[in-house]
């Protein structure tokens, strides 16, 4: 990879720092020599102008690092007082990106997925964030951060099979073409995973329209070889799979790690709760259960679909799904008839505008489904109904289209049935939620409750 091509950054006072990295990164997979002359750029500050040259060099026999060959810049004509202004925009092993100082305490924000020793100050992020989407809005790109577990995949430990799915360890692919591959067998990790149904026509076409990153709260081996199943090629994420060590609050997924901007960014993942911060930013996924300890984990008393030996349709199932609703935001975020000014555009907007399409007609009212003493307001379904577009209302009226109830003895659910109005299970909202469409309501009856 070439992280002058691929970051956000060709002229400024990073220059020397991208040149660092690409030859840290290519090394293991290039034969060139990494000895390089990087020019200070003529525009930038006197303070960098004041740098001549540097050079990129083999670090000393004997020095240990993770990556399988490193370098240090070798300094040339760098006044002190250029150390003493540098406003050390960046580290890299304590060494500032921008002068060479070293420093003891350097702060930022580690990219430990870009190189294990990078930390960013907050403005150096913040230039970088706006050259990259800059950039990718000329190609008409957003971006795309993906979630692995039960968004594109879903993984089991070989132990965790039960007699029902020992009849999968007859099937798994060959490690010789993934890309013809579903489910592998990875012996050295005692692991066996799935690929979702659709996912290679999903990131094939979700990457004409979106710069995508892996980001799972799995630990970083695990999600570089989810990774390697995924783009063998390393076409679709390159460097971008962040993992759990990479976040920077403890159980929470963050884009302050993601080098772009919020405004143009999408999220795919099963849980919302990692998101707390950008749930104006998330497609919430419905989960893919294809092994039996997945269903065991979210406490489903149910059979897995390896148990039923069946899958989800690739025709209308999640990815398909999303891959439609990630279409039409992409078109309408870039729609010429609002002009070309797409910077001043937030993909959020977009992302809420078209969800509210989906039950714009609907008015709704909640029977024993959010508890007594609850606000009703403030419960996860009837925010989800709103989100969706629908109008919700605590008491009936002529104008109710739906009750929404898991009893049909209750007065509000009679009242539906007497007076021709939907009367449905919450998951016909969930339904909604996930596809994306208003689901008919013939296929979430609600059944009567027998009284104990």
């Amino acid at each position: 990879m070439s992280v002058v091509t691929d970051s956000p950054v060709n002229s400024s006072s990073s220059d020397d720092f991208l040149a660092i990295l690409d030859a840290e990164l290519d090394s293991a997979s290039s034969d060139q020599s990494p000895d390089q002359d990087i020019d200070a750029n003529e525009d930038n500050d006197n303070e960098i102008e004041r740098i001549k040259r540097r050079k990129v060099s083999e670090i000393k026999k004997g020095e240990e690092v993770q990556s399988s060959s490193s370098y240090v810049v070798a300094e040339e004509e760098i006044d002190e007082d250029v150390k003493d202004s540098c406003p050390h925009p960046g580290f890299l092993r304590d060494m500032c990106i921008c002068c060479g100082k070293r420093m003891e305490d350097s702060n930022g924000v580690a990219f430990g997925y870009i190189h294990k020793d990078l930390r960013l100050g907050s403005d150096e992020i913040s230039r970088l964030r706006n050259a990259d989407v800059k950039a990718l809005l000329r190609r008409k790109k957003l971006y795309l951060v993906l979630d692995l577990d039960h968004t594109l995949l879903n993984s089991t430990r070989l132990e965790d099979i039960n007699a029902e799915e020992e009849y999968l360890k007859g099937q798994t692919d060959s490690f010789q073409d993934i890309s013809k591959g579903s489910l592998f067998r990875l012996d050295m990790m005692r692991m066996m995973t799935k690929l979702r149904p659709f996912v290679r026509t999903f990131l094939q076409e979700a990457s004409n329209l979106f710069e995508m990153y892996i980001y799972t709260m799995g630990e970083r081996p695990y999600a570089i070889e989810m990774a390697k199943l995924l783009d063998p090629g390393s076409v679709y994420f390159n460097s971008r799979v962040i993992s759990q060590a990479d976040c920077t609050q403890r159980h929470q997924k963050g884009l302050d790690v993601v080098l772009g901007q919020e405004s143009a960014v999408l999220i795919l993942d099963d849980t919302e709760a990692v998101w707390q911060k950008h749930k104006e930013n998330l497609i919430l996924m419905e989960r893919y259960h294809y092994f039996s300890s997945s269903c065991r984990q979210f406490g489903f008393n149910c059979k897995s679909l390896s148990e039923l030996k069946g899958d989800e349709n690739e025709a209308d199932g999640a990815l398909a799904t999303v891959l439609g609703v990630l279409k039409s935001i992409h078109e309408k975020f870039f729609d010429p008839e609002h002009g070309d000014d797409f910077a001043a555009r937030d993909v959020r907007q977009v992302l809420k505008q078209i969800r509210k399409e989906v039950l714009k007609d609907c008015k709704i009212v909640f029977s024993r489904v959010i508890p007594t003493k609850y606000q009703a307001a403030n419960h996860h379904l009837w925010k989800m109904a709103e989100q969706l577009g629908a109008k919700c209302s605590i008491e009936v009226d002529s104008s109710v289209t739906h009750v929404v109830s898991t009893d049909a003895g209750t007065d509000k659910s009679r009242w539906a049935l007497q007076h021709g109005k939907f009367l449905v299970h919450p998951r016909w909202l969930e339904a909604a939620n996930y596809m994306w469409n208003r689901k008919s309501e013939d296929e979430f009856p609600v059944s009567l409750t027998k009284s104990k």
